[in-house]
C-alpha cells in the first residue's frame, strides 16, 4: 500500500499481534461485503430476519442482557494530566490505562475475524468532516458502522491523502461487566474499548469519536462537536431557517428533528428538514456564521415511543432496511415495542415468550440503526459540504416544574450559561437510575472528551469581532401542572415554539424582559387551533422568582465543582442573573412586572 498508510498498516499489525485473529478483512464498504456480512450473521444467529413481506431488508439483534445502555462508569478519559479530562470524566492515567485494556485485548480474537473500518464522519468531501478507523471482531459492529458513517474505500482513499485518521480499537471479548471498559486517549486521537457489544460502546464512530475525541479536536481547531440535531424550519415564502438543538438522551431529539407541522402549519406551506438527529459539528465561516454538518449518516433511535402519533417520519423510515437491536416481535415476526399501537408480542427483547412480569416487552433503550437518506424529511443540505448555517441553537431537558416553556438568552455569554445550566431527568439510555435530576451541560455530560471548565471557556472564545453568531434559547417541553399531566402537548405542536423562535431570529417576534431572559407573551405565540386546557399557558411561561433564585444559587455551585478552569466570565454572568432576581423580587420591582 502506499506510504501514507504506513502508519495505519503497522498499527493493524500490532495489534493483530495482540489480539491474535484468525483472519483480517479490509472492510470496502460494499454491496457483496454487506450481503456477505448479512448471510454470515443470520447463519450464526447474531441476526434474525424478521418480516420480509412487513420489513423488507429487516434484521433484529439481541444483545447480552448486561449489555443494553451506556456504561459511563466505565467509560474513562485517559489524558496525561487528570485536571484537563476534569471532574466531568472518569480519568486514569495513560500508560496505566493502556496496560489495564492491552491486558485485557491479548488473544481476545483467536478464533474470530478482525475487521479493519475505514470511515469518514460528514460527507466524505467536507472540510469538516474527519476520518477514522475502526478495528473491532463483532460483524455487527460492521454493519451499524456501514449504516452510521462513510464507510470503506472512498473514506480510505481521504485518509490516505490527508495521512492522519482516529484510531479505535473494539473487542466484544466475553460481554462480561466485570471486564469492560471504554477508554478515550484525546491526546493520542485514540480509543479502546473491550466487553461490549452496544451502540455507543462499540460504534467508535459515534459517540466515542464524534463527540468525546472530537471535542477534544475541536477546541484544538477552533469548531464545536456537539449533541445536538439539526432541523431546517422552512416557511411558506419559501426561507429556510436552520436549528441546532441540544437535548439530553430520549428527550426527544429524534422526534424534533423529524418533525411533521401541525394541520394548518402544512396546510399554509410550513416544511421540516430532517439534517441529523443526534451530533453537530459546527465552524464559523467566512461571513462569521456558524455552519454545521451532521458527521453521522444515519440514525441509531429510540424505539419505544415511535409510533404514527409522535414520529410518523421516524416509523416510515424503518420499514425496511433496518437493523433492530432488543425489541420485541409478533407472531408474524414483525418489530414490536411499547407506544406502538399495531400488532402484539409473542417474544420480548430476550427471546423469550412475553410475559408482562418479566417488564417490558422491548428494552427501554432498544433501537433502531437506519441510513437517514431513507427519514421522509431527510434534506440533500445532508451532503452540503460547506454545512448549513445555523439560526438558532436550543438547548432542553426533562424540567417537570419551574423551567417555563421557552426563553431566549440575552446574549452569547448569557446562552453559554443557560447551556452550562441545563438539567434533566435521566432516562433508560444510561445504566442507573430513572427520573433522577442532573445537571447535563450542553447535554454533553457523558461526552465531553475535556474538563468541562474549558469546554465551556472554548464556547465563550467564539464571541468576537465579526462573529454572527446565533441566538440562544431554552425549551422544556416537559413541564407538568398540579394534576402531574405534561401541559404543553408537545411532537408536532412544538413547531408553534420553533416559530417564535425563528421570528426571534429576524427580529420579527415580541418578548418581555424577566430576570431570567427574554420570553414570549401569549400573544405572542401562535395557538389558534391548539387545545390547551384554561390557565396553561400562563402555568406554561409563569417564572417562580425564589424558587429561580434557589436555582441559580445551585448553579453557582455547579460552576465552582470545576474549580479554576470556570471561565471567570461564566461566574459574572451567573452573579448578574442572580442580582436581577433578586431585584425582581423587592415588591416595587414585582409590581411593575404584574402591570
Amino acid at each position: 500500500m502506499p506510504s501514507k498508510l504506513e502508519a495505519l498498516n503497522r498499527w493493524v499489525d500490532d495489534v493483530a499481534r495482540l489480539t491474535q485473529p484468525d483472519q483480517i478483512h479490509w472492510c470496502d464498504g460494499s454491496d457483496a461485503e454487506a450481503a456477505a456480512l448479512r448471510a454470515q450473521m443470520l447463519a450464526d444467529g447474531t441476526l434474525i430476519e424478521l418480516n420480509q413481506t412487513t420489513h423488507p431488508g429487516c434484521t433484529l439483534h439481541r444483545s447480552h442482557p448486561s449489555d443494553v445502555a451506556r456504561v459511563e462508569h466505565l467509560t474513562l478519559v485517559c489524558t496525561k494530566n487528570q485536571a484537563d479530562a476534569g471532574p466531568n470524566n472518569h480519568w486514569m492515567e495513560p500508560t496505566q490505562a493502556h496496560a489495564k485494556i492491552d491486558a485485557l485485548f491479548a488473544g481476545c480474537m483467536k478464533g474470530r475475524t478482525l475487521y479493519v473500518i475505514p470511515y469518514c464522519m460528514g460527507p466524505i468531501d467536507s472540510p469538516l468532516s474527519r476520518c477514522g478507523v475502526e478495528i473491532t471482531d463483532s460483524p455487527y459492529v460492521v454493519a451499524n458502522m456501514r449504516i452510521m458513517t462513510r464507510m470503506g474505500s472512498a473514506a480510505l482513499a481521504r485518509i490516505e491523502r490527508e495521512g492522519n485518521f482516529v484510531k479505535g480499537l473494539h473487542s466484544t471479548g466475553e460481554l462480561d461487566p466485570q471486564r469492560r471498559f471504554i477508554m478515550h486517549f484525546p491526546e493520542e486521537l485514540t480509543i479502546k474499548s473491550y466487553g461490549s457489544g452496544y451502540g455507543g460502546n462499540a460504534l467508535l464512530g459515534k459517540k466515542c469519536h464524534a463527540l468525546r475525541i472530537a471535542s477534544w479536536q475541536a477546541r484544538t481547531e477552533g469548531w464545536l462537536a456537539e449533541h445536538m440535531l439539526i432541523v431546517g424550519i422552512e416557511n411558506p415564502q419559501g426561507q429556510t431557517h436552520y436549528i441546532a438543538a441540544a437535548f439530553p438522551s430520549a428527550c426527544g431529539k429524534t422526534n424534533l428533528a423529524m418533525l411533521i407541522p401541525p394541520e394548518g402549519y402544512r396546510q399554509a406551506g410550513w416544511k421540516v428538514w430532517t439534517i441529523g438527529d443526534d451530533i453537530c459539528w459546527m465552524r464559523p465561516g467566512a461571513d462569521g456564521r456558524l455552519y454545521a454538518i451532521n458527521p453521522e449518516a444515519g440514525f441509531f433511535g429510540v424505539a419505544p415511543g415511535t409510533d404514527h402519533g409522535t414520529n410518523p417520519n421516524a416509523l416510515a423510515s424503518i420499514q425496511r432496511d433496518t437493523i433492530y437491536t432488543n425489541v420485541a416481535v409478533t407472531a408474524d415476526l414483525q418489530p414490536w415495542w411499547e407506544g406502538l399501537k399495531e400488532g402484539a408480542p409473542v417474544t420480548d427483547w430476550q427471546g423469550r415468550p412475553y410475559d408482562p412480569a418479566n417488564g417490558p416487552a422491548a428494552h427501554p433503550n432498544s433501537r433502531f440503526t437506519v441510513s437517514a437518506r431513507q427519514a421522509p424529511s431527510w434534506s440533500p443540505k445532508a451532503e452540503d459540504a460547506q454545512g448549513v448555517p445555523i439560526s438558532a441553537i436550543v438547548f432542553g431537558g426533562r424540567r417537570p416544574s419551574l423551567v417555563p416553556l421557552v426563553f431566549e438568552a440575552r446574549d452569547w455569554a448569557h446562552g453559554v450559561l443557560v447551556g452550562a445550566a441545563m438539567g434533566s431527568e435521566t432516562t433508560a439510555a444510561a445504566t442507573g437510575a430513572v427520573g433522577v435530576m442532573r445537571r447535563d451541560s450542553m447535554a454533553m455530560k457523558p461526552f465531553c472528551g475535556y474538563n468541562y471548565g474549558d469546554y465551556f471557556a472554548h464556547w465563550l472564545s467564539f464571541d468576537k469581532a465579526g462573529a454572527k453568531l446565533p441566538k440562544i434559547f431554552h425549551v422544556n417541553w416537559f413541564r407538568k401542572g398540579a394534576d402531574g399531566k405534561f401541559l404543553w402537548p408537545g411532537f408536532g405542536e412544538n413547531l408553534r415554539v420553533l416559530e417564535w423562535i425563528i421570528e426571534r431570529c429576524e427580529g420579527r417576534a415580541g418578548a418581555q424582559e424577566t430576570a431570567i431572559g427574554l420570553l414570549p407573551r401569549a400573544q405572542d405565540l401562535h395557538t389558534q387551533g391548539l387545545a390547551l386546557r384554561e390557565g396553561a399557558l400562563d402555568e406554561l411561561l409563569a417564572i417562580d422568582l425564589p424558587r429561580w433564585a434557589a436555582e441559580v444559587e445551585d448553579i453557582g455551585r455547579y460552576l465552582d465543582s470545576f474549580g479554576e478552569h470556570t471561565p471567570a466570565r461564566l461566574h459574572a454572568e451567573q452573579r448578574r442573573v442572580a442580582a436581577e432576581l433578586a431585584s425582581a423580587q423587592t415588591p416595587q420591582k414585582r409590581a411593575a412586572v404584574a402591570s
